[in-house]
Parts: C-alpha cells; sequence; structure tokens
C-alpha cells in the first residue's frame, strides 16, 4: 500500500485540487484507492460525494484528525488532504502514516514564506526519515514575476520539484463534478495531462 499525504500549513493553496487529482490517477491505474480528509473545508470528501457511479471507483477513507488510523489493508493507494496550519502532534501522525507527501506550492510571498517554515520544521521532524518528499507548484503562470520567485526559491530547497500546474477551469468545472483530469478523454485535457507527467512518474516510483 501506498499512502500520499498532501499538505501545506497555508490554506487555500491547492491541497484538495492536488489531492482529489492524485487520487484519480491511482483510480485509473485500476487499483483500490481510498481518499481520506481531515481538513475542515471537506472540499474533498464533498468532491467524493460529487462523482459518478460511472466513474472509476474511489472509496472514502474514514479518518479523523484526533484518531489517525491507518486504511484498510485491502487498499492498494490512499490519499490524505490535510488541514491548513497542519504541525505538532497531527504533523507527528502524519509523518507515521505516509510514505510520500506532496507540498503545493502557489506562487506568492505570503504562501512561499509559509510552506518555507513548514518545510524546514519537516526537515527536522525525527519522523519525516523515509518519508519522500516533492513540491508541485500550483496554478503558475510563467509569465509574471511572482513565477520567477516560486522559481528561483523551489530550486533552493534541496527537493525534488514534480511540477507546475497552470491556473485553469478545467480544475474548477471538473471538481463540480467530482471529476479528475485523468477522468475525461485526454483531449480535452491534453496540456494539464501533459503538467501531470512528471507528478505521476514520482507517484509511481
Amino acid at each position: 500500500m501506498a499512502v500520499v499525504a498532501v499538505t501545506n500549513p497555508k490554506g487555500g493553496v491547492g491541497k484538495s485540487t492536488l489531492s482529489t487529482n492524485v487520487a484519480g490517477y491511482f483510480a485509473r491505474q485500476g487499483g483500490t484507492v481510498v481518499l481520506g480528509d481531515v481538513d475542515r473545508q471537506q472540499s474533498s470528501r464533498l468532491w467524493l460525494q460529487q462523482r459518478p457511479e460511472a466513474a472509476r471507483p474511489i472509496v472514502r477513507w474514514n479518518i479523523a484528525a484526533d484518531a489517525m488510523e491507518r486504511p484498510p489493508k485491502d487498499v492498494s493507494h490512499a490519499v490524505l488532504d490535510t488541514p491548513a496550519g497542519l504541525h505538532g502532534k497531527l504533523l507527528k501522525e502524519v509523518l507515521k502514516l505516509a510514505d510520500k507527501i506532496v507540498v503545493p506550492l502557489q506562487a506568492s510571498v505570503l504562501d512561499i514564506f509559509a510552506t518555507q517554515a513548514f518545510l524546514s520544521e519537516l526537515a527536522e521532524h525525527r519522523h519525516a526519515q523515509g518519508v519522500q518528499v516533492g513540491i508541485v507548484g500550483m496554478r503558475v503562470d510563467g509569465r509574471t514575476l511572482a513565477s520567477e520567485q516560486l522559481h528561483q526559491f523551489i530550486e533552493g530547497l534541496g527537493l525534488p520539484v514534480l511540477g507546475y500546474l497552470r491556473d485553469t477551469q478545467n480544475y474548477v468545472h471538473l471538481a463540480a463534478h467530482g471529476l479528475s483530469v485523468f477522468d475525461v478523454a485526454p483531449g480535452r485535457v491534453a496540456r494539464d495531462l501533459e503538467q501531470w507527467q512528471s507528478i505521476c512518474d514520482w507517484l509511481d516510483a
């Protein structure tokens, strides 16, 4: 079983978008996939509720922030959407569960500063040993100064940059129907699937 946690202490950076699409990717691979949500907003859980029966199945992982238990043994992949402000005891519990941590990061100074402090805490945490950590740039417009600042920051982290996802309404429209970019005709989201390729390679490694 592979457990992937999507984490960042900053709210609104795209954790649920990333979580649901990671789950959608694993479901496309044909495994038994569960998706857990310990964020207050419960966006990933709501996404699951909208998911059509015809889509590849993703099961809700009934997990609570105050009682974090491993997913069922018959699961091939588990994805966990975590809350803003993740630190301390809850971070420790997430690190105990996760094999891989994906950190979404937006191109804003506030997001960069908040994430920098979190990554420092993560690096120093004794439970982080053996957990793979990767960065995904979210809603990145390569034509902006903010994007250039994000690139410079990420390059100095010493962590793998899994990829950069553009700011597109595709994610918004698909989320409203409980779908990911991996659930629709490839031609409809060809540019997005191209951006996901390096992320998927890391998830599968």
